[in-house]
């Protein structure tokens, strides 16, 4: 079985590759020129070097391949037409490429987001037939590329994974809450609620849907099951990183201005403004029930175990 994964050097790219390798597939890698591979370098991977938002350079990486994992694409930008460029054009460029070159695959994963459905405006958790409200521009952009990607389900094997707040090793965003509290600090915001899954988790659920036919053309949730407040989260971290901060709250018009100033200064972290329209809502939960009926996903890492683990790593890699 051969496969390609888009966005391979980053945080799960860079898992789901190893993982694949460890199944027996034949990994093509698509990189581009600026791409820093050092978490694939080591791996039995083919690298083929070519852009999303160029479809040409796409061709010859799609073709052969059994499946295509596509996960390349911004988290974080500072203009709508960023996003667009990456999530949206470049993901209908990767479909665009595979009905042309290669149209026979045996699946099409597309990796996705819960922003691209958005927040829980009642606190119960979404399940994937809600009505998709994102409401940030990155989430706005995934369901965009959802919807391009679903478009095509008549004619190859697609399907969708909405992964929750996901962490573990290399994790650079959960990175800057496990410093914040290692130094002492924990920022809260009013009482919220979350999903998360374990990076581990989530890799065994995107193969498990690119093995069943129950997933064709299916739309999942993927989150460990659980329900975690902020104090919840906080204390798992704090645990892990054996501090007690003090919780500092942090009024929401702070919030906007310091995602302002981070997007002025010309930085894409996770501290921006399209970030703080997703953390002003106190509700992003949803229900992986179908992903456990369908797909008998069952993720085994809660908070507390992979806080900790995920703390280890930071700390042998000098992260933390």
């Amino acid at each position: 079985m051969k496969a390609l994964v888009t966005g391979a050097t980053g945080f799960i790219g860079s898992h789901l590759t190893k993982a694949l390798i460890n199944k027996g597939f034949g990994v093509t890698c698509l990189v581009r020129n600026t791409s820093n591979v050092n978490y694939i370098e080591d791996l039995n991977v083919r690298l083929v070097r070519g852009d999303c938002i160029q479809k040409e350079s796409l061709y010859e990486a799609v073709a052969g391949v059994d499946y295509v994992f596509h996960l390349a694409g911004l988290t974080k930008a500072c203009s709508e037409a960023a996003f667009a460029d990456a999530n949206v054009k470049g993901t209908g460029n990767v479909m665009q490429a595979v009905l042309e070159k290669n149209s026979g695959i045996k699946r099409f994963v597309y990796i996705s987001s819960l922003a691209a459905a958005g927040p829980s405006r009642d606190g119960v958790p979404l399940k994937e037939d809600c009505s998709a409200v994102p409401v940030s521009l990155y989430g706005k952009s995934k369901l965009a590329g959802e919807q391009l990607v679903l478009k095509h389900r008549n004619e190859i094997p697609v399907v969708v994974i909405r992964p929750s707040a996901v962490y573990g090793p290399r994790d650079k965003d959960m990175l800057v809450f496990f410093k914040m509290v290692n130094a002492g600090v924990a920022p809260v915001w009013g009482t919220s609620h979350y999903s998360f899954v374990y990076i581990e988790d989530l890799i065994h659920g995107i193969l498990l849907s690119a093995h069943d036919e129950n997933a064709c053309g299916e739309i999942f949730f993927m989150s460990d099951g659980v329900i975690y407040s902020s104090d919840d989260i906080i204390n798992a971290i704090a645990d892990a990183v054996r501090k007690r901060p003090v919780k500092l709250k942090i009024p929401r018009f702070i919030m906007s201005v310091a995602g302002f100033i981070s997007e002025r200064c010309g930085k894409s972290s996770i501290i921006n403004a399209d970030k703080i329209r997703e953390l002003k809502h106190l509700n992003w939960v949803c229900d992986m029930s179908k992903a456990a009926e369908r797909l008998k996903f069952e993720p085994r890492v809660k908070i507390k175990e992979g806080a900790r683990w995920t703390s280890d790593w930071y700390r042998i890699h000098q992260w933390l």
